[in-house]
């Protein structure tokens, strides 16, 4: 009997742990959903919309702790202040944000304080997306709106973060306001929607400008901000939607100083405009020291390249005749070395049917000596060529039969090429090879809808790096042979001026730049492939 209760209690005793076990495994934690939900705003010192401002801070109070990202891109204040202002945290979490300002705010004015997407929570960083806070130091809130988009001139996608001002057309405004005046009003677009709305806005006539504001001063820099205007004046209040334009514009003409880089080379650099320098000397120079003038191939540079002498200095005068400016400098000379006659070939990677095979120099090239340069085909069989010596670009282009799945060697003797110096090549070979037609693929597009001829027509790759073009005067059907495989795209140029190039715009002149329309998909070509493409160009 004694047995029977001592085997009830194990077994009581078993069953409990089994019990307590199960419970325990049943309540074991498994972290629960993801918090997805923002940080939620709880309150405001002063309250939202306040008349007759007068603090000098605000805080915004939140139900958890949250912390800022990237508020300096992020938050936008309307009308802009001078002054950045100070918030907090920057450190750690908090549950709240204070927002300390520097400046002496305007009188009866309407401040927007838009955070973007800079407040997140502390745990997973959810957003509370383009909170605003709004005050006024007037008697009302300022209740008006303007809206519309941004897009790039050039480029098929748009910057990120692009600052849309208003200036009041008043006594005060004029061209130049945008150079020295922050604006009236100011919005931001963000980083994936080109969109932009200014909220809170006064009834009155404003110009509108878009920047690209790289210094984050709300000033119009030239040599670094793109920029977007519209022509015509607003009058607020309206219904309409704005497109604003944006581009980069060609910079003021001006010279940097010029020095000596080599024994034998002077640079002259130069901003804007270049087609009409012209350099030269007020210094006498002797007889036997000769000069030649070449532009860089890669900068707005131009290399004066001068036979080595013993004068200290050399006075120089620059003029730019179209503009009818003149600038004067003194060289002095340097110890340094003489830049040496280098050739280098033009072909990178894979030779294709549509290259030409160019040797580049680095020093001007003044003879070619054909007697020895050999072209030989599978390294057996001499062919024949053709040369052009580009004395422009400072490039020898050759010219030959170019059949596939061959492999070509260009072998230069001793003396082949001379530059202004009378310094020769060494022994140089340049192999190159080509792939079959199968290899290849074949584009065609044919244009339609909105088109206006002069155009050209670009095949780029995904990052905007021109791969083949067609200048086209007159309506025609627009023919891609021998394509490498890959992804295109396709852009179209409406060459008003008929000059064979894109032309930026001009603000001050009020000029805006020359039409580009997209390909709205990517192509793409695949080897021995035909394929054929409608590009119906809406207005």
């Amino acid at each position: 009997m004694v047995y029977v209760r001592k085997l009830l209690g194990l077994l009581f005793f078993v069953l409990m742990g089994l019990a307590l076990w199960q419970c325990a495994r049943r309540g074991t934690p498994t972290g629960g959903p993801k918090d997805v939900a923002p940080p939620k705003l709880v309150r405001m010192e002063p309250e939202n919309f306040t008349i007759n401002f007068k603090a000098e801070k605000f805080r915004l109070y939140f139900d958890e702790l949250i912390k800022l990202e990237d508020v300096q891109n992020q938050l936008v204040v309307s009308p802009p202040l001078k002054n950045a202002p100070e918030i907090t945290p920057q450190g750690g979490p908090r549950k709240y944000i204070e927002v300390i300002i520097k400046d002496t705010l305007r009188e009866n004015t309407t401040y927007t304080f838009n955070f973007g997407q800079s407040i997140v929570d502390n745990n997973e960083g959810n957003p509370n997306s383009f909170l605003t806070y709004v005050f006024s130091t007037g008697t009302y809130i300022d209740s008006l709106t303007l809206s519309g988009a941004v897009k790039d001139a050039f480029n098929k996608k748009a910057d990120q973060f692009i600052s849309v001002m208003l200036y009041e057309m008043d006594s005060t405004y004029t061209d130049s306001t945008i150079y020295r005046n922050p604006p009236n009003y100011i919005a931001s677009t963000g980083d994936s929607l080109p969109l932009f709305q200014l909220n809170n806005l006064r009834a009155g006539k404003y110009a509108l400008v878009a920047l690209k504001d790289v210094n984050k001063n709300h000033l119009f820099n030239q040599k670094q901000d793109k920029i977007g205007f519209l022509e015509d004046t607003i009058t607020i209040p309206t219904d309409s939607t704005y497109l604003l334009n944006l581009f980069l514009e060609e910079p003021d003409y001006s010279v940097s100083v010029p020095s000596y880089v080599a024994k034998n080379r002077i640079i002259f650099g130069y901003q804007g405009d270049g087609e009409d320098i012209q350099i030269e000397t007020l210094t006498q120079l002797p007889d036997s020291v000769q000069t030649k003038i070449l532009k860089d191939r890669e900068k707005d540079t131009l290399n004066y390249w001068i036979t080595p002498t013993d004068i200290d200095s050399i006075i120089f005068t620059i003029a730019n005749t179209k503009l009818e400016l003149i600038d004067t400098f003194t060289v002095k000379t340097r110890k340094l070395a003489l830049d040496s006659l280098t050739l280098s070939s033009g072909v990178r990677g894979k030779f294709n049917f549509e290259d030409t095979f160019s040797l580049l120099a680095n020093t001007p090239i003044v003879a070619v000596d054909t007697s020895k340069i050999g072209l030989v085909v599978s390294d057996s069989l001499l062919a024949p060529y053709s040369y052009v010596l580009d004395t422009v670009e400072n490039k020898i282009d050759f010219d030959f039969d170019i059949e596939p799945n061959q492999r070509y060697r260009f072998s230069l003797l001793p003396g082949a090429v001379s530059d202004f110096f009378g310094i020769q090549n060494d022994s140089l070979d340049y192999v190159i090879s080509t792939s079959g037609y199968a290899d290849y693929g074949n584009l065609r597009m044919t244009l339609g809808g909105a088109v206006k001829y002069p155009l050209i027509l670009q095949l780029t790759n995904e990052k905007g790096e021109l791969q083949r073009e067609i200048i086209a005067p007159e309506s025609k059907i627009f023919e891609f042979s021998n394509l490498e495989p890959g992804n295109y795209v396709v852009r179209v140029i409406f060459d008003d001026n008929g000059n064979g190039k894109w032309d930026t715009g001009s603000y001050l002149k009020k000029l805006q730049p020359e039409r580009i329309s997209y390909y709205p998909d990517v192509i793409e070509v695949r080897a021995n492939w035909e394929l054929e493409q409608n590009f119906i160009i809406s207005e």
